[in-house]
């Protein structure tokens, strides 16, 4: 990080901050400012004298007094906006507070609390430490990233999002940029990527939703969502202009649409460093609670059926995953292809059906499948018309359907599997496929469940099941620091499977009840796991631009710590 009055380098856990600047330069600067922390000495120094309380502080008793404020807002859209204007404040403190307060605090600045900002950013609009890159100017793509203030070897990872597809509640415009900036926040407490090594991109586009087009405080673009060829150009301009000006940096597309997501990661994947969270990032985390699940039943994976409600973009990257672990286990393409079953809003994918995408037709069925199924409408084959006919053992949810997963469904399906893996994927809560206290209630405690949405633990009769949470704070970040340390030249399908594999290894815990996945609290662990296992991966590869000297020594020292840095107080007119 080299700014006019400070220097920093982001590379190193024990860099040296050195300052030019004074004054209030420095309390605005939220990187270097400290607050109360300043000594009497460094307040004298810096030209902060009388601009602070007297009594010096620890960040010890700053993190009291912080989380006290915090426990204190009375929404947890009032939380979120505190700690944003902490992060904008105090940057160190914020990562500190978070890091200490994970748990807790995860489904504040992340998923689900992170929705309600999103709507509601242009109303709540206080400032956004990212670039806005708009479809109007395209002329000012390369300079808007230049005014970001970051050098080629800066930036580890470029978040980006175009809003059309934000979580669960579709276009938001402009407002999409908070899923830049909450991913960008999970990367560093969970990964210890600095933060001053990424950079956070919403692409105004426009937006179809009506409702932030006729608002006044709308911030964004105030036209219909551009498509078609103008669209593709400005993607391609993007990319070649970010990947010239940081060719070190993973480019990590974000809640793009199901018509654009698949296509614009299958255009650049084999060119560049390139990842998609809600396609690769979701399969692995859903993959890695799949392998977990199917250890405890006993059955082999290539036995097992499986059927994807909601083949969108998440639900058949979960679909393409599975399927390589299906090839992984000795089955043929073709083979475990018949293994999957997919819907999507017009029921069964069937080859002749209607609206079926292009990265849906692996997955549909031939019509000679279901020719002598019971059925009301050929046309349109229900879940639980399928469920009765294929009976399945594994059953994921992405269609943001609430209570899709009925209790026939499911009754259903517990006739024919003793342990039916069952995974209501879709955030927020409210649009969860079925809530695991009747998942539960409906396979008389044998379900094996992983939810999007954070659940707890759950008693049913004498057992407290741990209901895990599918997020993907458990890959992308530890993916992310993976491919920095050793600044991988692509991101591969092995190094995503390495990264669900070297998660599922991580649960090892058999005891009934117990969660498939390993906590929220436990982050910054599995992102060092999967970091090494996604390095040396590329490393076996070849893709691999700085090889490792020692796996563990390597990734630790790239997992930046929130901890004030040592200042170096330089004279006012040093240039650094």
């Amino acid at each position: 990080m080299r700014q006019v009055g400070f220097n920093l380098d982001t590379t190193s856990r024990d860099a040296v901050l050195q300052i030019s600047a004074r004054g209030r330069l420095v309390l605005v600067h939220p990187m270097a400012n400290r607050g109360t922390a300043f000594t009497l000495g460094e307040r004298e120094q810096l030209g902060l004298s009388g601009l602070l309380p007297s009594r010096v502080t620890t960040i010890e008793e700053q993190l009291r007094r912080t989380y006290a404020q915090y426990s204190r807002s009375p929404s947890p859209l009032a939380k979120f906006i505190q700690l944003t204007q902490l992060r904008d404040r105090n940057e160190v403190l914020f990562y500190r507070l978070l890091s200490e307060h994970l748990e807790e605090m995860l489904p504040i600045i992340y998923t689900p609390t992170i929705g309600e900002a999103i709507e509601r950013f242009s109303h709540e609009y206080t400032g956004a430490r990212a670039v806005f890159l708009s479809i109007d100017h395209p002329e000012l793509v390369e300079q808007s990233l230049r005014d970001f203030e970051l050098d080629a070897d800066d930036v580890d990872l470029v978040v980006v999002t175009d809003s059309e597809g934000i979580l669960g509640i579709g276009d938001q415009g402009i407002g999409g940029v908070q899923i830049a900036l909450g991913k960008l926040g999970v990367y560093t407490a969970a990964a210890g990527i600095h933060p001053r090594r990424a950079i956070p991109i919403v692409l105004d586009v426009g937006t179809d939703n009506l409702g932030l087009l006729n608002s006044d405080l709308y911030l964004g673009e105030r036209h219909a969502r551009v498509r078609g060829e103008r669209y593709d150009e400005f993607i391609d301009l993007f990319v070649q202009t970010v990947t010239r000006l940081f060719p070190n940096a993973m480019l990590h597309w974000e809640d793009f649409g199901a018509g654009n997501a698949h296509r614009i990661l299958n255009r650049y994947t084999d060119e560049i460093c390139t990842f998609n969270d809600d396609i690769q990032g979701t399969a692995a985390v859903v993959l890695a609670a799949v392998l977990a699940a199917v250890r405890l039943t006993g059955m082999p994976l290539a036995e097992h059926r499986v059927m994807i409600y909601g083949a969108g973009t998440a639900g058949v990257g979960v679909a393409d995953l599975i399927r390589e672990a299906f090839r992984r286990a000795g089955v043929s393409d073709d083979d475990a292809y018949r293994q999957f079953w997919a819907f999507n809003s017009r029921g069964l994918i069937v080859e002749d059906g209607k609206g079926v995408r292009d990265f849906q037709r692996p997955y549909a069925r031939k019509r000679a499948d279901v020719a002598d199924w019971t059925v009301v409408d050929p046309a349109r084959i229900s879940l639980a018309e399928a469920v009765r006919e294929v009976k399945p053992t594994i059953l994921i949810g992405t269609s943001a359907q609430h209570g899709a997963f009925s209790e026939d469904v499911v009754r259903a399906m517990a006739e024919h599997c003793e342990q039916p893996i069952i995974m209501p994927l879709s955030n927020p809560t409210s649009r969860a496929e079925a809530q695991p206290s009747d998942l539960l209630e409906w396979t008389d405690g044998q379900a094996l469940i992983a939810t999007g949405s954070p659940f707890g633990t759950i008693r049913h009769g004498e057992i407290y099941h741990t209901i895990a949470q599918a997020n993907n704070a458990l890959i992308f970040p530890g993916l992310g620091l993976g491919v920095s340390v050793v600044r991988a030249e692509r991101v591969t399908a092995e190094m995503i499977y390495a990264a669900a594999d070297a998660l599922a290894g991580l649960m090892n815990e058999y005891r009934p009840g117990a969660s498939l996945l390993p906590s929220m609290s436990d982050l910054r662990v599995v992102a060092a796991t999967i970091a090494k296992a996604v390095a040396e991966t590329a490393e076996a590869q070849g893709l691999a631009r700085r090889p490792m000297t020692n796996a563990i020594a390597d990734i630790y020292q790239r997992m930046w710590k929130p901890e004030y840095p040592r200042l170096e107080i330089l004279p006012p007119d040093s240039q650094n």
